[in-house]
């Protein structure tokens, strides 16, 4: 296993320590307590995600978040394995959640990797190197746990007024699809779920997503509409919201890009796209506004900027692809998602207080 410090640093260390200390605390006491301070991290394809809160009434209070675009799965699809540079790229990512833990005393914590781990031959080596290097332990977690965590998190988003909601994740790797049933005064209930192999990154290097034309960006479309042929065959979605039944929540940079796009924010700010709902015929619009823009111009926005450029059209592919399929009138926005709901488990509560992207 390769070091780049022949072995544990004092601050990796000190995280181990607390590691060690956590699990005891936990089999002890299951239940959260005030003082207590929580974390996760969220290391996906594209991201790595870290959000820190303290309970606060029957959610939680954030106190503070971080967000790096590592692209660690990126060449995987092609390669089979993590790459040199996007592992180096990632530990360096990894510290920093690692000293924000530090920095705020956190009690308890649970951190996952997804689909770039669970995809790559070297992913468990990967993360002993993390864990050896930042202290910090990841668990490679199975997509129908990502989807329930993923649920979990955008809970407080689901509109009560209907029945079913279809909840989507337009990951780097993959794409969840979550199916979802809402009863007045319970959980909401996964019907069923899917994970597609698919998702930003991957439609990039398949498809090009720096400077596609209209044959490479509708041949992103097709292909993950192929994708969801299957999960409509089994369930029957597109009923509930041709009969105006259904609702969809998306979860994803994609659709919180497109809102801060639409809105014309001179920065991202979640407070203003977290839960806004936008119409599909604004979804769409903004989408072939961003197709018609150079690279250049997309690196220039300053809600792209350069870690999004070449991302965001592959998004707005799978996106278009999934509100072909289901004819929604609108996707409500969620900045939240996988952190959040790690931190519903670990904490036992139902919403989320004053939370924020970084």
């Amino acid at each position: 296993m390769r070091t780049t410090n022949g072995g544990l640093g004092q601050a990796a260390r000190e995280t181990a320590s607390h590691n060690a200390l956590r699990s005891a605390h936990d089999e002890v006491d299951g239940a959260a307590r005030p003082e207590e301070t929580y974390a996760a991290v969220d290391l996906g394809t594209n991201n790595c995600r870290l959000l820190i809160a303290r309970p606060a009434g029957d959610g939680f209070r954030v106190v503070d978040s971080y967000s790096r675009i590592v692209r660690l799965g990126a060449g995987v699809a092609e390669t089979g394995a993590l790459s040199q540079a996007a592992m180096d790229r990632t530990i360096s990512a990894l510290s920093v959640c690692a000293q924000k833990m530090r920095r705020h005393h956190v009690t308890r914590e649970r951190h996952v990797a997804t689909e770039a781990c669970r995809r790559a031959r070297n992913g468990h080596e990967f993360l002993g190197r993390v864990e050896q290097e930042t202290g910090l332990r990841l668990d490679v977690i199975p997509p129908e746990e990502e989807a329930r965590l993923a649920l979990s998190g955008c809970t407080p988003l689901l509109d009560s007024a209907s029945e079913y909601t279809l909840v989507f994740d337009i990951g780097g790797g993959s794409t969840e699809l979550i199916w979802t049933r809402l009863i007045a005064g319970e959980e909401p209930m996964m019907l069923a779920w899917t994970s597609l192999p698919c998702g930003v990154v991957t439609l990039a290097e398949a498809h090009g997503g720096r400077e596609p034309d209209a044959a490479a960006y509708e041949g992103m479309v097709a292909d993950v509409q192929a994708r969801l042929v299957e999960f409509e065959r089994k369930n029957q979605v597109r009923q509930h919201f041709e009969d105006a039944g259904a609702r969809m929540v998306g979860i994803s940079g994609t659709v919180t890009t497109l809102a801060a796009v639409l809105a014309e924010l001179p920065r991202y700010d979640r407070s203003l796209v977290d839960g806004a709902f936008v119409s599909t015929t604004d979804l769409l619009a903004v989408s072939r506004r961003l197709a018609a823009m150079t690279y250049a111009e997309r690196v220039a926005h300053p809600c792209i900027r350069r870690g999004r450029a070449d991302l965001v059209l592959p998004g707005c592919a799978a996106l278009e692809a999934i509100l072909r399929t289901w004819p929604s009138g609108g996707v409500r926005v969620a900045d939240r998602g996988l952190r959040e709901g790690i931190l519903r488990s670990l904490m036992g509560t139902h919403a989320v207080v004053g939370a924020a992207r970084s």
